[in-house]
């Protein structure tokens, strides 16, 4: 019943940034998919997860529909041929390969930064559009609910998040060492997602002091600029301001490149002008490297560097696969009883057909009082014999051998006929 869980995933491991980006989704596009998988294919707990890293889908199915994902996803993204990407897919068809590959993405096992924390309200996120799009049924519930609470215990337990070594926190990195030898450097971020959001976080708290955002809703970049105390460039005062930095960091979100090398070429560019690209698609275009003087670094160069705060995660991650070896086989463990709730029901059902097929032989020879604690005490009384089975089936659920237990039952009690019955 609960032991079909697969995955298709596309992420920086196999796929390079210009596939990624042909493929991501926004939420938007997210919310869309799901709607369109719940109506082509025959699959429950269906969840969208898209990053700038990785584009997935997991699924509850008895068939793989892998095949048919990544046509829908062709289709719903405009892609003639996407069989011809098929190979920057990876295909996860076993349940326990694809819940553990679940609990590594949301942990940030599996970031292109280790332990990058955005994943984990990323992973959050796309399961509330799962739920309001009624695509999320009792076992993903668990699941997540599952990973949410092993992400705390790696927060509590262990070092994997200590420190900023996310993306953004990695981009400021690079802005660091880019600008050592600039005094006073002038720093641009242009469009606020999440993770231009982020960066401009880290730089309050950096020893940059002249940061500048800006934004096409100027309200957004104001609210951004008040929580981090740094100044607004109207959006339509931008050229101006791309002249005076000294490094432009874009967050733009749009299918097409914003920063174009017509644009940049029109800078009149001096000395250096590096532009730190964060977006997914790509915002800047990749031919304003031409230009003199401009130096270009994408989202895939911002590399995992050996900080200090990595380096203690990277010493952490022993520690946290150990946590979700062991959130994973209590996980487990709810599932195999989920498989055997039916038959506990079935039991309940049929001794309860029992008491009540007795009772009516009495009640008409019984006062109302007499009837009421007649009732109450066969109630215990069926508590009481139900109580050890189900204690019993549980037991061989974590033994693996619940089937045979099941068998043994629904012969004894004749549980296929009294399930017959019920229905009709």
């Amino acid at each position: 019943m609960f032991q079909n869980f697969r995955a298709v995933s596309l992420s920086h491991k196999k796929a390079p940034l210009d596939i990624r980006e042909l493929i991501a989704l926004d939420e938007g596009s997210c919310r869309q998919f799901l709607q369109t998988l719940k109506t082509y294919i025959q699959a429950t707990d269906i969840l969208v997860l898209s990053t700038c890293n990785r584009t997935e889908v997991y699924y509850t199915a008895d068939s793989d529909y892998s095949h048919e994902i990544v046509k829908l996803l062709g289709i719903s993204k405009g892609i003639q041929n996407i069989s011809q990407y098929l190979d920057y897919f990876t295909i996860v068809n076993e349940h326990a390969d694809a819940v553990l590959h679940l609990f590594n993405v949301a942990m940030g096992l599996e970031a292109q930064v280790v332990g990058d924390m955005q994943i984990s309200n990323q992973v959050k996120q796309a399961y509330q559009w799962s739920a309001d799009n009624e695509a999320a049924g009792p076992f993903l519930h668990r699941l997540l609910h599952t990973i949410f609470f092993t992400n705390k215990r790696v927060v509590q337990e262990t070092s994997f998040r200590d420190g900023a070594a996310s993306t953004s926190y990695a981009a400021l990195e690079l802005v660091e060492s880019l600008t050592a030898e600039v005094a006073n450097p002038k720093i641009l971020v242009v469009g606020l997602g999440e993770i231009g959001a982020d960066v401009c976080r880290h730089l309050k708290d950096s020893e940059f002091q002249n940061v500048k955002i800006s934004n096409r809703t100027q309200a957004k970049a104001q609210i951004l600029a008040d929580e981090c105390g740094l100044e607004v460039v109207p959006f339509e005062n931008l050229v101006e301001a791309m002249k005076e930095a000294d490094v432009i960091i874009s967050s733009v979100a749009r299918d097409e490149p914003f920063f174009t090398k017509e644009m940049v070429s029109r800078l009149e560019v001096l000395t250096y002008k590096f532009f730190i690209d964060l977006s997914v698609p790509r915002s800047v275009e990749p031919e304003v490297e031409s230009v003199p003087g401009v130096l270009l670094y994408n989202i895939d160069t911002i590399q995992s560097k050996a900080s200090e705060a990595l380096q203690r995660r990277l010493e952490s991650v022993p520690h946290v696969k150990q946590i979700i070896t062991e959130s994973i086989a209590s996980f487990e463990d709810w599932s195999k009883e989920m498989n055997v709730s039916p038959t506990i029901q079935k039991l309940k059902n049929a001794l309860e057909t029992i008491r009540q097929e007795e009772m009516a032989r009495y009640m008409k020879k019984v006062s109302a009082e007499e009837a009421k604690h007649i009732d109450d005490i066969t109630k215990s009384m069926m508590q009481k014999i139900i109580k050890l089975p189900v204690l019993q089936l549980k037991a061989a659920c974590k033994r693996g051998e619940a089937e045979t237990l099941i068998d043994v039952l629904t012969d004894l009690f004749d549980l296929e006929k009294q399930s017959a019955e019920a229905n009709h």
